[in-house]
């Protein structure tokens, strides 16, 4: 039990250490925001706010702390976003060098049951073969020399319902840019035989 105990503080602070990192210009609020969700994530193996929630054990109701959740997620701006972008790119910078194979890979995101979510597009579902409501995304891993696991470098969930949305080859070639960007232009790009399709 005491190794147990011991092995979850080691791993909570881990966590903040790495949210302070990736938090620099934040304000306090953000910050917190940002540390509670990768916690809550960690603990419950979920990104279901109810399950974050939850994770916190917080002295106040769960409803009270999915709304507090929810509010900070809200009033996150793009300008908070892309700060953070940075950050985390300038966390991961050391680890990529001319021999790190970047990984893209493009799925889904499926909401057969999803009604009313903002931007909800036709997308098609890679499990059953049918086209339901949902989201595409994109991500992109890097495989180093220095890391026993892939480090993930970016990742988008996009809908071709949304304003601004151009087509899905864009979408992979903003995704390409950002790495070029965060690694200096160095390493291998692999993508698999779906990007052979003469729709991208």
């Amino acid at each position: 039990m005491n190794h147990y105990t011991r092995l979850a503080w080691q791993l909570k602070r881990e966590i903040l250490n790495f949210s302070q990192k990736i938090c620099k210009g934040l304000w306090k609020p953000e910050q917190r925001l940002v540390s509670c969700l990768l916690y809550g994530m960690a603990e419950s193996g979920s990104c279901h706010l109810s399950k974050i929630s939850r994770a916190l054990k917080e002295n106040i109701s769960l409803k009270k702390t999915i709304e507090r959740l929810s509010r900070g997620l809200r009033d996150f701006s793009e300008e908070d976003q892309q700060r953070l972008q940075d950050n985390y790119a300038d966390a991961i910078q050391r680890s990529l060098d001319s021999r790190t194979i970047y990984v893209i890979d493009g799925s889904d995101a499926v909401k057969p049951y999803s009604e009313k979510m903002e931007g909800l597009a036709v997308v098609h579902d890679g499990s059953t073969g049918k086209n339901v409501n949902g989201y595409w995304t994109l991500e992109i891993a890097a495989l180093t020399a220095v890391s026993k696991s892939p480090l993930p470098v970016y990742d988008r969930v996009y809908s071709s319902a949304e304003d601004g949305f151009v087509s899905a080859t864009e979408e992979v070639l903003k995704g390409l840019r950002y790495v070029s960007k965060v690694s200096d232009r160095w390493g291998v790009r692999t993508l698999d035989r779906g990007y052979d399709n003469l729709a991208h």
